[in-house]
């Protein structure tokens, strides 16, 4: 039924290693005879070259190699071609044709054992004129513009303050029925002329009574509020009220300046922080009030009523304090200056207080000698510019440690501690360490360094020096 597509030798070698082949009745190249009904009897046809070889071209071969004489081209018949009457090969012809050409094929590869092989790719099968091309899967990408690319950026994921994705979409009222904080009125106004920031504070409304730390009772009826102004981001430079006693509605009626350039101010986020005043504990934050500046005219001013959000600092810092160390080695005395303070927590209702420092000298775990500053009355950000000298030889100086506590002085009970700080051997944080460390590299200068005040149980558990004194 099948043959191959030309007589000729070249021709029937060629179609016997691509497979092709051509049926009779339809005269079409196909190398399954999908076309045309097999019967039994006719030769199977493999699939696209390569394949693997026939069971019965492999016997042939090996039929050839253990026979006692090597057949060449010219001693293989070629075996004629008879047709049956209906024009049509038999399939006992196709057989004898496919075995002699098989012999023929040894007889060939024999006579060229070096020859070298030959890497044909599978052949594909499809419409001949048509032109076949790559084709790739196309990945549909999205330019981004640098205004896109940071609008991805959600800030309130990176906010400080858990809840302000929730207020920024509530309005005062809302956000007061959801905390009932209470409200603050406040203003602000720029002055062009002088280049200072006018903040007035006015007053606060349905403040919460103040609430004890485990939460069962209230400590007592009424708060002792107060207001601490700042201009984010710095928090440093900030201003306080005085202390309104026992109410829930103080009036405060202050104004703060703050010297700043107008640019400058426009960048700034002014935060009002309300405040309970706690004279045996650490003063408790009822809740903030933030305005970024950039959202209101400051130039023709404006007040408003806002109301309260809790805030993520629940209790109000210490304060600062700024500080002078230097060591003499010939004389072995370590010179101290207690320059100022700033921003100290208010221990008297009446009169904000009456601050001082006292300076302890512990060597090793032993006090050697207590010194202090004088107190200055009624002000939070006391100006001390005292000098104090301890004698330390210079053996003895790594074991040392200085204890610099603040308090507020009182005249009826013991003096009010407001914050503590320890440099030296048993430093009470990074920031006095490197104080003292530079201290020791630099002898015979003066290096001063700001330092933030910590309370009695934080220098307690990380500083030994500061167990040892009161």
């Amino acid at each position: 039924m099948l043959e191959p597509l030309n007589e000729g030798f070249l021709s029937r070698i060629s179609d016997l290693l691509l497979c092709r082949w051509t049926c009779r009745h339809c005269c079409q190249k196909c190398y399954e005879s999908s076309c045309c009904q097999s019967s039994e009897d006719e030769v199977e046809i493999l699939g696209p070259f390569p394949a693997q070889t026939p069971p019965w071209l492999m016997a042939s071969r090996s039929s050839d190699k253990d026979g006692d004489s090597v057949h060449t081209a010219s001693e293989v018949p070629l075996t004629p071609r008879t047709n049956s009457p209906d024009g049509r090969r038999s399939s006992s012809d196709t057989s004898k044709s496919t075995y002699s050409l098989t012999r023929r094929i040894s007889s060939l590869e024999s006579r060229r054992p070096s020859s070298p092989l030959i890497d044909i790719k599978p052949i594909e099968f499809g419409v001949l004129s048509s032109k076949k091309e790559p084709i790739q899967p196309s990945v549909l990408r999205r330019t981004y513009t640098p205004d896109d690319y940071f609008r991805k950026f959600e800030p309130h994921l990176y906010s400080l303050d858990s809840n302000s994705d929730d207020v920024d979409s509530l309005t005062d009222e809302e956000i007061l029925t959801k905390y009932q904080l209470g409200m603050l009125h406040f203003s602000t106004q720029y002055d062009l002329l002088h280049n200072h920031l006018t903040v007035r504070v006015i007053e606060a409304r349905d403040l919460p009574p103040p609430i004890s730390h485990d939460g069962s009772r209230q400590d007592m009826a009424h708060s002792n509020p107060y207001v601490k102004i700042c201009l984010l981001p710095d928090q440093k430079n900030s201003k306080q009220t005085g202390v309104k006693r026992k109410t829930q509605k103080p009036v405060f009626e202050e104004r703060y300046t703050f010297d700043i350039p107008f640019l400058e101010a426009q960048r700034r986020t002014l935060l009002l922080t309300v405040v309970d005043f706690d004279k045996f504990s650490r003063h408790c934050v009822i809740g903030k009030v933030s305005v970024p500046l950039c959202e209101v005219d400051l130039v023709k001013g404006g007040h408003w009523w806002k109301a309260l959000i809790p805030s993520s600092q629940n209790e109000v810092e210490l304060g600062e304090l700024l500080l002078s160390l230097n060591y003499l080695p010939s004389a072995g005395r370590l010179n101290v200056d207690v320059i100022r303070a700033k921003q100290l927590l208010q221990t008297d209702v009446s009169q904000g207080s009456d601050p001082f420092v006292k300076i302890q000298l512990v060597h090793g775990l032993k006090l050697v000698k207590t010194k202090k500053t004088s107190f200055l009355r009624g002000t939070i950000d006391p100006f001390y510019n005292e000098s104090f000298s301890f004698k330390v030889p210079q053996e003895e100086l790594e074991n040392a440690s200085l204890v610099f506590t603040v308090f507020g002085h009182n005249m009826k009970s013991s003096n009010d501690f407001i914050g503590r700080i320890v440099i030296g051997q048993y430093s009470s944080g990074p920031s006095e360490s490197n104080h003292w460390r530079r201290m020791l590299n630099t002898h015979r200068t003066a290096v001063e360094q700001w330092h933030s005040l910590r309370s009695r149980a934080e220098c307690d558990r990380v500083s030994p020096a500061s167990l040892e004194v009161t």
